[in-house]
């Protein structure tokens, strides 16, 4: 987590999460927050698997980065279609489909960057790279070997 782009996609997860909360609660107390929800129970379920991705994301496990992408494609994605079919047929968007397609679109591209930023992580953890001790461990020129003499020093005291 030391990269910007981990911290990031870490960060815009939860602020995405707190975003969701406050439509599911506003929708839960019967308010309109213009941002409408598809199935309220599938909600709160998305909204606790979300606290266990985000950790996942911040622990950079792969299975679960891919889960959160895999789970949010398939909540927002078929919200996301059906809004921009409803704006490409014309047949009479109004704000509610709008708000749809940017909360989709920003649902969608955070696991998206966040899926990419562990993707790309994965090879950074691995290889990591230190340029304060490389040039010294990584130098063949300053290997310690052991020398001839370093066996045959026999101090006899007496």
């Amino acid at each position: 987590m030391k990269q910007l782009s981990s911290m990031l996609s870490l960060l815009f997860g939860i602020m995405f999460w707190g975003f969701r909360v406050f439509v599911t609660y506003m929708s839960a107390t019967g308010k309109d927050s213009g941002f409408p929800i598809q199935n309220f129970n599938v909600e709160v379920m998305l909204l606790f698997l979300t606290i266990v991705f985000l950790i996942c994301v911040y622990k950079r496990n792969l299975i679960g980065g891919l889960i959160y992408l895999l789970v949010y494609g398939a909540y927002f994605g078929p919200q996301l279609f059906d809004a921009i079919m409803i704006v490409a047929s014309g047949e009479g968007a109004d704000i509610y489909t709008y708000d749809t397609i940017i909360a989709s679109t920003i649902g969608i591209v955070v696991a998206l960057f966040a899926f990419l930023n562990i993707l790309a992580d994965k090879n950074r953890a691995a290889n990591p790279t230190d340029k304060k001790t490389d040039w010294f461990y990584k130098n063949e020129q300053y290997d310690r070997k052991l020398d001839d003499r370093a066996d045959k020093n026999n101090y006899r005291t007496l």
